[in-house]
């Protein structure tokens, strides 16, 4: 993807990235990006080690170095540099053919007031856990 300059789209895998997407449900949309293009909670696939790639919101950046995060978790994070990030997250896919721009406004506010609620992110999930 990043050689052709392309947009891969990839099936999600996992449950670290609720509610948001979700596991064998879901496809992301994904572009190459330039290391100085990555926004903080930008969706991003990145190589946190040799060989071992995940799908996770950026949560901090400082410099080169950029925090991970899983939507889905509660705690952990990964870190890697900008020089391993593969692509970004353009369009979240459902399998009703719908979809979410990740640039849309509301998106971004509803990624904004999760990032806040991760101290009671715990019960979220459970209660989430349990409608779907």
């Amino acid at each position: 993807m990043a050689e052709t300059g392309e947009t891969a789209t990839i099936n999600v895998k996992g449950y670290s990235m609720r509610p948001f997407l979700e596991h064998l449900r879901d496809r992301v949309v994904l572009k190459p990006v330039e290391p100085g293009e990555i926004r903080l909670h930008d969706v991003v696939l990145a190589e946190i080690y040799k060989g071992v790639y995940v799908l996770h919101r950026v949560i901090a950046i400082n410099g080169d170095d950029l925090t991970l995060m899983g939507d889905g978790n509660i705690r952990g994070t990964e870190h890697c540099q900008r020089k391993d990030v593969c692509g970004v997250a353009i369009k979240l896919l459902r399998p009703n053919g719908h979809y979410i721009d990740t640039s849309d406004a509301n998106y971004q506010r509803r990624v904004r007031h999760w990032l806040r609620l991760l101290p009671v992110r715990r019960w979220l999930l459970f209660f989430y856990k349990l409608t779907i």
